[in-house]
């Protein structure tokens, strides 16, 4: 009973063994670990051997033939490491804590596979950082590594500072210095060449899994960056490969460098060490964001030095440049670790103080500025500035108007001098955009920061005007006097034009007896007669020489743009309209912009008319001097009745002499 119970054990054994010796075979992991279950035996295999059986009894356990009973255990344990790879694979959290299997350390590299992989994770990397965790990712997917670790040499230091990344994720640092000739690290460094070890010992890392390590030095062109160690057993056989990564990661390095280099020298003043006037931009640019999102102050203090000028004609530019260090210096010693300061300009050296209002920027403006009245600058004395002050979102929100409104403060403080021995601080907020020096400085700011005046200047200029409200006559009179000045200061060649030919077509007006009232109208319309010449290019109006072609029709728009645009928004202003538009306008037809002829071009026209062209005579132009009174009359006389009304022209020279002439 017993033999044929044993002999059917038997047929039953042999009927299954085939499926099973079948299935050994086509999976190449069981075949590739049948292959190598011999050499564990006498390495170091993560294969788990029984010790405590002899030699000959382990190898009896060896799989001779599939009718071995020990073959259906080798089946689950090849099923058991099919099991753990693709676990691995799809989560790494148990990766820190197994050995890498026999069979994984051994597979075969997919080199094509490898390199596409590795160019598709270094794609858009802008840091090393990235790059070291883009390659950690691709050696741990890729080939089921330990850990990478990347050191990277410090010059000042002398030191290799290492990052390891272990197959969980983590990290880990230490440092090694160059003096340590035993480490592999130092050695790999110093001789620029691959090094095998057969532990990982040397990092002094804890928590790190034993195993092999290669270590491979980044060369650049520049010369060894560091050095890049993998931790994975049996993979001395594709260390070119490696090396040729490490390459890649050091050249990666190298241009990361160049870089910000390149950005630092952009971007930084090489007299001051200060943001240049880009840098300065950018930063302000990211701060207002900030102060936006946050809902909080943001303060400019601008600082100018005095006679620069003087100084670098004088003195020499070694020595003017020796001023702007100075000021720099004491700039960057009295700042916060937050503040920002950049050379805005020439002589300019600009703050960016977040999270300030404007007594508080008012307060490290003086003491800034009693620092420089104590030092001393041989044969220029103390240093002394003009200080202008804007902030956020008190004076404006906008970035260019915030700086127009600092810079205009700048140079309103350059008026005021100073008291005392101190700079006059000026904040845009203490000043009325009307007064004398706050307008006039506004033009100059314009006229330094656009080599046209577009706009930026005619906007701001013409809304503060057309908003403004107008208690009397007297205050009207005010503002077209400021609005005038502005124009007239656009164009130093004219400078005072506006102001003289209001008050020689006063004096006509009053000679031919017209109503008070009409003779107010034309003083009005004279002061304004060339307001339109705010939407002229500033390169047109002041060209050294004639204007030709295009040119001098861009001048003609004048007329129509200040009847337009700035007086027809205005209620107050309306009736002057066409004073200002038809002074151009010409007796015989030939004048512009409508060509009127004889008495359809209104008389209070054909007074600005006049005085308008008697004083451009008169006048030093960029071309000729100031004509004579008498040679002034002459011309006057010769155009009379063609270009201009013969009985005003006899009735304005008459009057001519008893006229200043002073410009």
């Amino acid at each position: 009973m017993l033999n044929e119970n044993k002999e059917k054990e038997i047929k039953d054994v042999k009927a299954k063994k085939p499926g099973k010796a079948d299935k050994t075979v086509s999976n190449p992991l069981a075949k590739q670990l049948n292959e190598l279950r011999k050499p564990a035996l006498k390495t170091n295999s993560s294969v788990k051997i029984d010790t405590d059986k002899s030699s000959e009894e382990r190898r009896s356990t060896l799989p001779k033939s599939v009718s071995n009973p020990i073959s259906a255990e080798t089946d689950n344990i090849v099923a058991r490491i099919n099991n753990f790879n693709t676990n691995k694979t799809a989560n790494r959290m148990y990766a820190g804590y197994m050995n890498t299997s026999a069979a994984n350390s051994h597979r075969v590299i997919d080199y094509a596979e490898l390199v596409n992989n590795l160019y598709d994770v270094l794609s858009n990397k802008t840091s090393v950082h990235e790059l070291f965790v883009a390659v950690h990712d691709l050696f741990t997917d890729n080939l089921n590594s330990v850990f990478t670790a990347f050191g990277v040499f410090h010059e000042k230091s002398k030191c290799i500072n290492i990052k390891l990344f272990n197959s969980m994720g983590s990290t880990y640092t230490s440092k090694l210095l160059l003096s340590d000739d035993s480490n592999p690290v130092v050695e790999c460094f110093k001789t620029a060449q691959p090094v095998v070890k057969k532990d990982n010992k040397f990092l002094d890392i804890p928590y790190v899994n034993e195993s092999s390590a290669v270590l491979l030095p980044l060369n650049s062109v520049s010369g060894c960056k560091g050095v890049m160690v993998i931790g994975k057993d049996d993979i001395e056989n594709h260390i070119g490969l490696f090396s040729f990564i490490a390459n890649y990661c050091a050249l990666f390095m190298d241009n990361v460098e160049l870089l910000e280099q390149t950005n630092k020298f952009a971007n930084t003043d090489t007299l001051t060490g200060l943001y240049t006037h880009r840098g300065f931009q950018e930063v302000l640019k990211a701060e207002l964001k900030k102060a936006e999102d946050n809902e909080s102050n943001l303060s400019i203090i601008m600082l100018d030095v005095n006679n620069i000028s003087k100084i670098n004609r004088e003195l020499g530019h070694a020595k003017g440049d020796e001023v702007i260090k100075l000021l720099a210096e004491k700039v960057k010693q009295n700042i916060r670790s937050t503040d920002k300061a950049g050379r805005y300009g020439g002589d300019e050296i600009a703050i960016i103080l977040p999270e300030t209002n404007t007594p508080d920027a008012k307060y490290l403006a003086e003491y800034i500025t009693y620092c420089l009245s104590c030092c001393f600058v041989d044969d220029v004395g103390p240093v002394k500035v003009s200080v202008g002050i804007a902030t956020y979102p008190e004076c404006s929100r906008d970035q260019e108007k915030l700086l127009i409104l600092a810079e205009q403060a700048m140079y309103i403080s350059q008026a005021k001098g100073y008291k005392e021995g101190m700079s006059a601080i000026i904040s845009s907020s203490d000043f009325n955009f009307w007064d004398d020096d706050a307008l006039n400085s506004f033009a100059e700011v314009v006229a330094k920061r656009h080599s046209q005046l577009g706009i930026d200047f005619n906007e701001e200029l013409l809304h503060k005007f057309n908003n403004e409200q107008i208690v009397s006559q007297n205050h009207l009179m005010e503002l077209a006097n400021s609005l005038a000045g502005a124009i007239d200061a656009k164009d130093p060649y004219t400078k005072g034009h506006s102001t003289s030919v209001s008050r020689y077509s006063e004096a006509l007006a009053r000679a031919i007896n017209l109503p008070e009232d009409e003779v107010q109208r034309i003083k009005l319309g004279a002061l304004l007669h060339d307001v339109g010449k705010i939407g002229i290019p500033e390169n047109v109006l002041k060209k050294p020489g004639k204007l030709e072609g295009d040119e001098w029709e861009i001048m003609k728009q004048h007329p129509v743009i200040g009847a337009e645009k700035v007086l027809k928004p205005n209620e107050a202003l309306r009736d002057l309209i066409p004073i200002v538009k038809y002074h151009h306008e010409h007796i015989d037809g030939s004048g512009y912009p409508e060509h009127l002829k004889g008495d359809a071009i209104p008389l209070a026209a054909r007074i600005v008319a006049v005085a308008d062209t008697y004083h451009a005579l008169i006048s030093d132009r960029p071309y000729r001097k100031g004509m004579s009174v008498d040679k002034a009359c002459e011309i006057l006389k010769e155009g009379a009745g063609k270009l201009w009304d013969a009985d005003l022209v006899r009735q304005f020279i008459s009057i001519a002499p008893s006229l200043s002439t002073s410009i």
